[in-house]
Order: structure tokens, then C-alpha cells, then sequence
């Protein structure tokens, strides 16, 4: 048998990459760790309601291709999303706006708003930020900080604010409007028969197997390298291999592992509740609750279901054999995947992409548009 690509990762981004080059005539074989396709977007029916396994996934995007892309494979409903966040007894809607400011101050104005915030950093007194903590403060001043950010970042990161280097908060969006809409994107909403279609409908014209390694299936397959880079046996050929998966791992960390951060979910069917948190989305960001968010699926779909799915979302320390979600994209590592990035454009009939192998943290949308913009590199060569 011969493919044209062997796909290592059945995600939106290997996906999108085998739905073209098959559409292009060429030959795909997809293989997966997990038991599923479609990756960290996988959605399950429980109880009748499209549960995200691995957390929410609220498809947004101002790339008008991309957006007319996504047509094709599914319709998507008109959910907004417009979370709300928790500190002890207080609720704030999120982002920070002008519900969120009068909420904490009882101002009715942009002006008193801004005011406000302009007053609490020139308290603070911070003119070099040294550290995230500083640099939040002197961004939207010490309240919002203390309420909204403080706890909730030490828990997406495992460390004290005041241990994290400031550029991982660059800018902290202040809307002086009073709309609960997360996302400034044109195009924006969840897909009415779940994420896992769309990854069927893309895969359709692939060959897929599922939980293997590539590790495991180059050596059960007893496959090797040619001159020219191709994987080959006795049997099979694949003349280039595309790697979604984690470029340190590729490479047997031989530089030494990359840092990621994990998630860790736990999901409750409730039964006879038709409505549990009133939100899909509600951010938990005081230090003592110990998950980052919780989850009530339906709300996606507006589901009107007698029961409700609802999951909790911790994050947590990556260690090998677990997944790993989003990179720590600070200095060092950086550095570090630099390296592996100089290795990667060296090996011979492999292609790296994704978050993974990118070493990159992209929403959906910018996953879409690196796996079409790689096809058509390929094709236009």
C-alpha cells in the first residue's frame, strides 16, 4: 500500500490537511493515540447534550475564508459567548466592561470608570513592571487584579503572580461599553451536530486508525527511511509524514522536554436539573476554589434537555504520558524550541503543524488557516 501522507494526529489541524490533500488526489493514512478523532475539540453525546470533552471550544473568527471554510462542514448556531466570573460572593461579567466597572464601583459612566482604574494604578506606583503581578496592576488596577486575575492565573499557571515574568500578560482588554461579548470577531458560534462531525466530514476520504502512537506504528508496521525521507516497508510507502504531536517528543527530547501546561476535567451528569449555573462559561478566580471554571454544556446549544452536563476544569502540571494542552511559550522555552525547530527543518519528509508541533498556543480559526496555508505551500511548489 502506498500513501502519499502519513497524518499523526486526528485534530482540526491534521484534518483540515488531510481533507485537502485528499480533495487534491492524494492519499492519506490518520492515525491517533486516542480512541477518538477530532482531538481536544471532541464532542460526546451524554444524555442528549454535546458535551466538550476536553473543555470549551467556542468557534470565533474575523478570517472571512476561513469562516466560508467552515461552512461546508456544518451549521453553526448564533451562541455569543459571554462568560461570567466568580470571586466569593460577588458576580462580574466578563470581559472587563462597563458591567463588570459598575458592578465593583457602582459608576454608571465611562469617564468614572476610567477614572477609577487611572486612580488605583497611580496608587500603585508602578512604572518598570517586574513581574506579571506588577504588570497587571499597572494595566487595570489593583481591585480587578485582586478579584479577577490574581487567583485565577496563579491557578492556570501553578505559581504566584508575582513569580511569573510580566510578558505573559502583554494587555488586559478594557471595553468601556457595556456588552458581555467575549470575542470582537465578526463570525462566532458553536456547531449545531457538535465539533466531532465537522472532523468526520473532513476525514471522510482518509484511511484512520486510532489508538496508536507514531512510536508504536512505525515499529509495528516495521517501517524505515529511505534516502529520500519516505517511510517504507516491505508493504507499505508513505512518501511524507506530517506531525502534529509534540516536536520535542518527535525528536526524543533530545534537547531536553519543552514545558506545557494540562488541564484536568471532572464531568457530572445531573439528572431532573434543566438548568444549573444559568451560563455555559463561569470562571472561578478566587485561589480557594480549586478549578479554574466550570462548564454547563447545553447552554452552548441552548439546550432545553430535563438533565445537564456540567465539568469542572482544573489546570495542572504537564509530566510525560499525560496531554499536554498549551506551551509555556516564555524565554526559555523559546529558546529551547528554537532548537528544535532548526532539527525539524532538517529532517527529510516530515512536516510539523498544530500547536504541537508548532509550539505555538492558536485558537481554532489560526489552526484552520496554518493547515490551509501548509496545503497550499505544498501544492503551488
Amino acid at each position: 500500500m502506498k500513501y502519499d501522507y502519513l497524518i499523526v494526529g486526528a485534530g482540526l489541524f491534521g484534518a483540515v490537511f488531510a481533507h485537502e490533500m485528499t480533495k487534491a488526489g492524494k492519499t492519506c493514512k490518520v492515525i491517533d493515540l486516542r480512541e477518538h478523532i477530532a482531538g481536544n475539540i471532541y464532542t460526546e453525546k451524554v444524555a442528549d447534550i454535546d458535551v466538550h470533552r476536553y473543555g470549551a471550544h467556542i468557534f470565533h473568527t474575523s478570517d472571512e475564508e476561513v469562516w466560508a471554510y467552515m461552512q461546508q462542514f456544518a451549521i453553526f448556531n448564533h451562541y455569543v459567548n459571554s462568560p461570567i466570573a466568580i470571586y466569593k460572593d460577588e458576580i462580574y461579567n466578563m470581559p472587563f466592561n462597563m458591567n463588570t466597572f459598575s458592578k465593583m464601583w457602582g459608576v454608571k459612566t465611562p469617564a468614572e470608570a476610567k477614572a477609577k482604574i487611572a486612580e488605583q494604578i497611580r496608587e500603585a506606583g508602578i512604572t518598570e513592571p517586574k513581574n506579571l503581578e506588577e504588570q497587571a496592576i499597572s494595566l487595570v488596577g489593583t481591585e480587578i487584579y485582586e478579584k479577577l486575575v490574581k487567583g485565577y492565573t496563579q491557578k492556570q499557571w501553578g505559581r504566584e503572580c508575582k513569580e511569573l515574568p510580566a510578558f505573559i500578560i502583554k494587555r488586559l482588554p478594557l471595553r468601556f461599553v457595556y456588552d458581555n461579548n467575549y470575542f470582537s470577531d465578526p463570525h462566532q458560534g458553536i456547531p449545531q451536530e457538535g465539533y466531532t462531525a465537522i472532523v468526520e466530514k473532513m476525514l471522510a476520504g482518509s484511511d484512520v486508525e486510532l489508538g496508536i502512537t507514531y512510536q508504536e506504528y512505525v515499529k509495528s508496521h516495521s517501517l524505515v527511511r529511505d534516502e529520500a525521507g519516505r517511510l517504507v516497508s516491505d508493504k507499505e510507502v508513505y512518501d511524507c509524514v506530517l506531525f502534529t504531536g509534540m516536536i520535542d517528543e518527535y525528536f526524543d527530547y533530545v534537547y531536553g522536554p519543552l514545558e506545557y501546561r494540562s488541564l484536568r476535567f471532572e464531568t457530572e451528569l445531573i439528572e431532573d436539573c434543566d438548568n444549573y449555573q444559568g451560563n455555559a462559561v463561569v470562571n472561578y478566580t478566587a485561589s480557594d476554589v480549586p478549578y479554574t471554571r466550570s462548564i454547563e454544556h447545553k447552554h452552548f446549544v441552548f439546550g432545553t434537555q430535563k438533565d445537564t452536563v456540567v465539568t469542572k476544569e482544573y489546570s495542572a502540571t504537564w509530566h510525560k504520558g499525560e496531554i499536554p494542552y498549551y506551551p509555556v511559550n516564555n524565554d526559555e522555552n523559546n529558546v529551547l524550541f528554537a532548537k528544535y525547530k532548526a532539527l525539524a527543518e532538517k529532517e527529510k519528509g516530515v512536516l510539523f503543524g498544530g500547536r504541537l508541533g508548532a509550539y505555538q498556543y492558536y485558537d481554532m480559526d489560526k489552526v484552520i488557516r496554518a493547515a490551509l496555508d501548509m496545503v497550499k505551500g505544498i501544492l503551488n511548489q
